[in-house]
C-alpha cells in the first residue's frame, strides 16, 4: 500500500463516505450501508487504500461511547428501574435462549464445545449500535418495540462481559473457573455501582456550575470529559468502554441539561460512530470467502430467522403484544460488535481458526447490512398483525424527570423560548386552561428553580434545532419567544423558521422599533409590550367613560392592523431622554405651527418627502378642527399646526426645511 499519513487516509473515509451517502440518499437506503460499504471498498481486503489501524479502532470505539452515552441519557436511573423487568427478565430470557440454540446447532455440526461457546457468545449479541441509530433516526426510540429492543441490547451489553470473561478459561479445553468469573462480576458491579452513587450527585451539580459560566465551550468540554472518564473507568476495569459512556449518560439522563447535552454530543457522535461503521466493513474479506460463501449466506439467513423468531416469542410471552414483538425481534435479528472482539480474542487462544473466523465475522458483517432493511419490512409488515395493544409505559412521569416520551406524543402543545417574567405569566393562564407546555430556558438558577416547582422546563439553547426538535416544536400549536433581548430574539426566530416554516409563532418585543424587521423573518404574530400595555390601559379608561364594548375593541383592532402607527411615538418633556440606553434616536411626536412664509404652506403631504427623514405626518390641527392621519394629497395651509412623529435628532432638521428657516 501507498504510503499514507492517517490524515490522508482519514481524509479518504470522509470523502468516501460523502459520496456513498448521497448516492444512498437517492435510492432511499439508509446511511449505515454507505458506511458499511466504504469500508468494504477502501478497505485492506480490496482497494487497499485504508488500513485498519489502532487508531481507527480508538476512535470508532468512541463513536459507539458518545452514541450510548446519548442513550443513556434518555433511559435514566429511575426508568431503568422501571424497564428492570425488559432488562433483566426478557433481556436474561433472550441472551440464554439464543446462546443455547446456537450452542446445540454448532456442537451438532461437530464443532468442539470451546468454540461452539464462543460462537453462540458471537452470534447471540446484537448490535447496539446499529439499532439505536435506525431508531433515533426514525424517532422510534421510545415507543413499544423501541423500549424492548434497548431494554435487551442493555443486557447484552452487560453479557458480552460475561463472554468475554470466560474465553481465557476455554484455553486448551481447561476447566471453567467458577469463582474466578463470580470474582470479576463481583468487581464490575461495584465498580458500576460507585459510579452510578457518584455520579448521581457529582456530575449534576457539575453541569450546573459549569452553565452559570454561560460558555459553549466550557460546556462541551465538560460533557466529552465526563463521558470519556465514565468510559475509561469501566475499560480499566475489564468492562466495555460503551458501558462506561451509557452510565455517564444515564446519571445525567434525570438533569434538565439533557437536551443541550445531546445537541453537544451529536456531532462527535454522528462522525465516530460513521467511522465505526467503515471500521466494521474494513473486516470484511471478500477473497477468502470464495470457497466458503454459501456457508455464510446459509449462517446469515439462518441467524435472522431464529434470532427473530426467538426475541419475537419470548417479548409476545411477556408482554402480549405481537406487533411491537414482531419488530423488535426484526431489529435484534443481526450479530453485533462485541461478537468481533469476542472472536479476535478467542483467536488470540487458539479457540477459532482462521477461517471459521473468516466466515462467523462475514455472517455478523452481513447481517448488519441486513438490518436497516428488516426495520424497513418489519416497520411495514407489522400493520398487519394482530393485537395492538402498547407496550406498557415504562417510567413515571414527574416534573423533575425526563420528558422525552410525553414530548414525542405531545401535539398541538405551546412551546415557550425564555422563561422570565412575561414567560412565567404566560404559564400561569395556560396551566389552569389544562394547555400543556414546554420552556426552553438559559439561565441555569432559573431552570433549577423552575423545575423544583414543577415546571416543564429545559436548559438549552432555542436557537438549536435539535434541542427544539427534541421538545416537539415541529409539533406544536404556538411557539412564544420572550426573551427581552430582541436581536436574541430576532436569531431564534430566523433559526426556527428555517426549520418550521408551518408553526405559528409570537415574538415578544419592548416596543415597535423592530416590528416590520420580526415580520419579515417570519413572525406570525408580534407583540409590543409597551405599546399593548398602553392599549390595555386605554380600553380601560374608555369603558369607565360608558363607551360601548365593540366600539373600544374595533379601535383596538385597528390599532393593530395599523402596525401601532397611531400609539408611536409622544410628546417629550424636559425629563424625557432624546438617545435611548442602547444610543438609538427615541420616536417623538412634536408639533411644527406654519407660518403664512413658511416653505411647506401650498405643498402636499407626497411633495415633502418626510419617509427621507423617517417621519411621518400624524395629524394636522387646522381652525379648531383636527384632521387624523390626512391623505397624502392633503395641500398644507397657512397656520396649520403639524403634528409629527420623527426621529428625535430630525427635529431640527424638520423644522428647517418645513419653515423654510
Amino acid at each position: 500500500m501507498m504510503d499514507q499519513s492517517f490524515f490522508e487516509q482519514f481524509l479518504i473515509i470522509l470523502l468516501s463516505a460523502v459520496i456513498a451517502i448521497t448516492c444512498l440518499r437517492y435510492l432511499h437506503l439508509p446511511p449505515i450501508l454507505a458506511y458499511l460499504s466504504v469500508g468494504i471498498i477502501v478497505g485492506p481486503f480490496s482497494l487497499n487504500l485504508v488500513e485498519y489501524s489502532d487508531t481507527i479502532h480508538l476512535l470508532s470505539e468512541l463513536g459507539v461511547v458518545f452514541l450510548l452515552f446519548m442513550l443513556g441519557l434518555e433511559f435514566s436511573l429511575p426508568r431503568m428501574i422501571t424497564m428492570r423487568k425488559t432488562v433483566f427478565g426478557l433481556g436474561f430470557l433472550q441472551v440464554l435462549s439464543t446462546s443455547l440454540l446456537i450452542l446445540f446447532i454448532a456442537i451438532s455440526l461437530g464443532i468442539p464445545l470451546a468454540t461452539a461457546i464462543v460462537i453462540s457468545g458471537a452470534l447471540a449479541l446484537s448490535s447496539t449500535a446499529i439499532v439505536t441509530r435506525e431508531l433515533i433516526q426514525a424517532s422510534e426510540l421510545n415507543t413499544g418495540h423501541g423500549q424492548i429492543s434497548i431494554g435487551i441490547l442493555l443486557f447484552q451489553d452487560l453479557a458480552a462481559v460475561f463472554f468475554l470473561i470466560i474465553v481465557p478459561s476455554l484455553s486448551g479445553q481447561q476447566d471453567i473457573d467458577g469463582e474466578a468469573i463470580i470474582v470479576m462480576l463481583l468487581e464490575g458491579a461495584t465498580l458500576l455501582l460507585i459510579l452510578l452513587l457518584l455520579g448521581r450527585t457529582l456530575l449534576p451539580t457539575l453541569f450546573h456550575e459549569v452553565a452559570k459560566a454561560h460558555s459553549d465551550e466550557l460546556f462541551v468540554m465538560t460533557a466529552l470529559v465526563a463521558a470519556l472518564t465514565a468510559a475509561w473507568l469501566t475499560h480499566t476495569a475489564g468492562l466495555s468502554m460503551a458501558l462506561g459512556g451509557f452510565l455517564a449518560g444515564m446519571m445525567l439522563g434525570e438533569s434538565r441539561y439533557k437536551h443541550q447535552l445531546e445537541a453537544d454530543i451529536r456531532p462527535f457522535r454522528d462522525l465516530l460512530l460513521g467511522l465505526f461503521f467503515v471500521s466494521v466493513g474494513m473486516q470484511l474479506n471478500l477473497m477468502a470467502l470464495q470457497d466458503n460463501w454459501y456457508w455464510v449466506i446459509l449462517i446469515t439467513i439462518s441467524l435472522l430467522t431464529l434470532k427473530t423468531l426467538t426475541t419475537t416469542g419470548l417479548a409476545f410471552i411477556l408482554h402480549k403484544d405481537l406487533k411491537n414483538a414482531f419488530r423488535a425481534g426484526m431489529c435484534l435479528s443481526q450479530g453485533g460488535e462485541f461478537g468481533f472482539a469476542l472472536l479476535t480474542l478467542a483467536m488470540s487462544y487458539q479457540l477459532v481458526s482462521s477461517q471459521l473466523n473468516a466466515v462467523i465475522t462475514s455472517t455478523i458483517i452481513f447481517s448488519m447490512i441486513c438490518t436497516p432493511l428488516l426495520i424497513t419490512l418489519g416497520r411495514k409488515l407489522s400493520p398487519y398483525l394482530s393485537a395492538d395493544q402498547p407496550v406498557p409505559t415504562y417510567h413515571p412521569f414527574t416534573s423533575t424527570h425526563t420528558l422525552q416520551l410525553e414530548t414525542s406524543e405531545l401535539n398541538n402543545h405551546v412551546v415557550i423560548c425564555g422563561y422570565g417574567r412575561v414567560g412565567q405569566i404566560i404559564t400561569r393562564f395556560l396551566k389552569p386552561l389544562k394547555i400543556p407546555y414546554v420552556i426552553m430556558d438559559s439561565d441555569p438558577l432559573r431552570v433549577q428553580e423552575s423545575a423544583a416547582a414543577g415546571e416543564c422546563i429545559y436548559y438549552g439553547d432555542a436557537k438549536r434545532h435539535d434541542l427544539m426538535k427534541s421538545i416537539g416544536a415541529e409539533r406544536a400549536k404556538l411557539i412564544i419567544i420572550t426573551f427581552p433581548d430582541e436581536e436574541e430574539a430576532i436569531k431564534t426566530l430566523n433559526s426556527l423558521r428555517h426549520h418550521l416554516s408551518r408553526v405559528p409563532i409570537l415574538v415578544r418585543t419592548r416596543d415597535d422599533s423592530l416590528l416590520e424587521v420580526l415580520q419579515q423573518a417570519g413572525a406570525t404574530e408580534v407583540i409590543p409590550e409597551k405599546l399593548e400595555g398602553s392599549l390595555m390601559l386605554v380600553s380601560h379608561v374608555l369603558t369607565m367613560l360608558k363607551i360601548p364594548a365593540w366600539e373600544i375593541r374595533k379601535r383596538i383592532r385597528q390599532v393593530r392592523a395599523e402596525r401601532y402607527t397611531m400609539l408611536r411615538g409622544y410628546y417629550h418633556g424636559t425629563s424625557s431622554k432624546k438617545i435611548d440606553d442602547e444610543g438609538i434616536p427615541t420616536t417623538i411626536l412634536h408639533p411644527i405651527f406654519l407660518s403664512a412664509d413658511s416653505a411647506a404652506c401650498g405643498k402636499t403631504i407626497k411633495a415633502l418627502e418626510l419617509d427621507h427623514y423617517a417621519s411621518s405626518i400624524q395629524a394636522i390641527r387646522r381652525q379648531n378642527r383636527s384632521l387624523q392621519t390626512p391623505p397624502s394629497d392633503t395641500v398644507l395651509e397657512p397656520n396649520d399646526t403639524l403634528i409629527i412623529q420623527m426621529p428625535a435628532d430630525q427635529q431640527d432638521l424638520l423644522e428647517a426645511t418645513l419653515l423654510g428657516s
